[in-house]
């Protein structure tokens, strides 16, 4: 069973339509701690939903793997996490950090960070449902004036969850503006279990710093992550004392770019995996010249032959 207090780096973010079983497995090939799946609805789940073994299967690779699930009924949520428990996660995540009004309009996601009791029932109910561990990843709050982080964190302690990963910002906030150390700080003095710090982090010296700042045990990385798995070693080295491991070239971006959009085109098949990719691939193009005519071709992705069309543009523009 996966002990948290030994793991040691970054996690891969769960992330919807991003962290997908090609891009877990590649992120646990370059050094991630563990991977999480894209969410799913544990309402869904105990409906029968047969979409959202795509989004589950395929695992993590070589790193430990958990299956995210989200909903505001601790019964429905305790049976969802243990329908899940085919895919042979190594733990089930209780999301409580999405800020999408899709996700909160039904009470879910960040919305329960505005009833910590709430989110203590959930975190129990799953606990006492599963016998892999259970992690929670949450947000400061819903808004300025509800600030729930260390009481969420307080209870879902006591229901027996293993791990804590803490977004920066309230609901409120979104995405903008920086994250606020000093909650995940709160946080990590209120608990005694792991606690990642999760925001704003696109290298491994925003991820020693957020670490000093708040002695939280380890970060949680998501888009910073994205066409750069790289990261994921530079942070392991820096945590070991050792010297940052070289970039990638051009060449190895371009070769991995392809390598993930053929993985996603083999377990998708090629039309759903090349809407998507189209998204995907324009994390690999970032600092690169010729941006628009990229991004041009990124968005037009059809077939896998577009995505090596687009590569050999790439090229065009960035070598001689």
């Amino acid at each position: 069973m996966i002990d948290f207090t030994q793991l040691s780096g970054a996690a891969f973010a769960p992330m919807a339509g991003l962290s997908d079983a090609p891009a877990r497995r590649i992120m646990a090939e370059y050094g991630a701690a563990y991977t999480v799946s894209e969410m799913v609805s544990a309402k869904a789940l105990t409906y029968g939903d047969r979409k959202t073994g795509a989004l589950l299967s395929g695992g993590g690779g070589c790193a430990p793997y958990g299956i995210q699930i989200f909903g505001a009924e601790p019964q429905t949520m305790a049976e969802g996490a243990k329908l899940v428990l085919k895919y042979n996660p190594d733990f089930i995540d209780i999301n409580m950090g999405c800020p999408a009004p899709k996700i909160t309009g039904g009470g879910a996601g960040s919305a329960l960070m505005r009833d910590p009791a709430l989110c203590g029932a959930i975190a129990e109910a799953v606990v006492k449902a599963v016998p892999v561990p259970v992690t929670v990843k949450l947000r400061k709050g819903w808004d300025a004036d509800t600030v729930t982080c260390t009481e969420v964190a307080k209870r879902c302690e006591a229901a027996g969850v293993s791990l804590l990963a803490v977004h920066g910002r309230t609901r409120e906030e979104m995405y903008t503006p920086p994250i606020d150390p000093g909650c995940i700080a709160a946080v990590k003095q209120a608990v005694g279990i792991p606690v990642l710090g999760n925001g704003d982090l696109l290298t491994a010296a925003d991820a020693k710093q957020l670490m000093a700042e708040t002695g939280c045990d380890g970060v949680m990385i998501g888009r910073g992550a994205l066409g750069n798995p790289w990261l994921f070693a530079e942070i392991k080295a820096m945590l070991a004392g050792q010297p940052t491991p070289a970039g990638p070239t051009l060449k190895d971006r371009m070769d991995l770019l392809l390598r993930q959009v053929y993985a996603m085109c083999e377990e998708k098949g090629e039309g759903p995996a090349m809407r998507q990719a189209r998204t995907q691939v324009m994390y690999f193009l970032k600092g690169l010249h010729g941006a628009a005519e990229l991004r041009r071709a990124a968005c037009g992705l059809t077939y896998y032959r577009d995505a090596e069309e687009l590569v050999r543009l790439v090229y065009r523009h960035n070598v001689g």
